[in-house]
C-alpha cells in the first residue's frame, strides 16, 4: 500500500536534492551502475512505502546509510559483472573540460574502494567526516587519513597526467 500524504512529497524532495550524490555513491561501493541504481531507487521506495522520516535527525546521512546498505545487500543476491558506465552519475558543468573530466574520472577509478567511498561521500555528498565515519563503521582520524591519500593520489595522477600533455 503506498502513502499519498506529504511524506510522497518529502520523499521526492529528498530524492531530487541528493540522488544525484547518492547514485555516485552507490556506484563506488558497487562498481556497477545497474547496481547502484536498484539501491537508491530500493531506498526510496522503502521510504513511500513504510511512512515517515520524521524521527530520522539527520535525514541525508540516514539516506546515505541507507543506499550503502542496500547496495551491499544488492551485491550479495545479485552477482551481475557489467562494466562501470563512464559517463553517469557525474556532476554537469556548464562549460566542461572534457579531457580533465575524463582525467578526473580515470584518477577516482584507480583509488581504492576505500578511498574513493569517502572521497565521494565527502566531495559529492557533502557529508562530513563524523558522518562519513558513522556511515563506514570508522574513526573521524580514519576517514581523515583516507581522504587525505586520496587528495594526495588524486593529485599526483591528475598532475603526471597535465604533464605528460605538456611534454607531449
Amino acid at each position: 500500500m503506498h502513502r499519498t500524504d506529504g511524506n510522497t512529497t518529502e520523499v521526492e524532495f529528498l530524492y531530487r536534492q541528493h540522488g544525484p550524490a547518492l547514485l555516485l555513491f552507490a556506484q563506488a561501493v558497487t562498481g556497477e551502475r545497474n547496481r547502484a541504481q536498484d539501491a537508491v531507487h530500493q531506498v526510496f521506495l522503502k521510504l513511500i512505502e513504510k511512512g515517515s522520516l520524521s524521527r530520522v535527525v539527520d535525514k541525508k546521512a540516514y539516506l546515505f546509510v541507507s543506499v550503502r546498505n542496500a547496495a551491499l545487500n544488492e551485491g550479495k543476491i545479485q552477482d551481475r559483472n557489467k562494466p562501470l558506465d563512464p559517463d553517469s552519475a557525474w556532476f554537469s558543468p556548464t562549460n566542461r573540460d572534457y579531457a580533465a573530466e575524463q582525467n578526473l574520472r580515470r584518477a577516482l577509478s584507480a583509488l581504492p574502494s576505500d578511498q574513493r567511498q569517502v572521497i565521494v561521500l565527502h566531495i559529492w555528498g557533502e557529508l562530513t567526516f563524523s558522518q562519513i565515519s558513522d556511515l563506514l563503521g570508522l574513526s573521524s582520524n580514519t576517514v581523515a587519513s583516507r581522504y587525505r591519500y586520496a587528495l594526495a593520489k588524486l593529485r599526483d595522477s591528475m598532475f603526471a597526467k597535465e604533464n605528460s600533455y605538456a611534454n607531449s
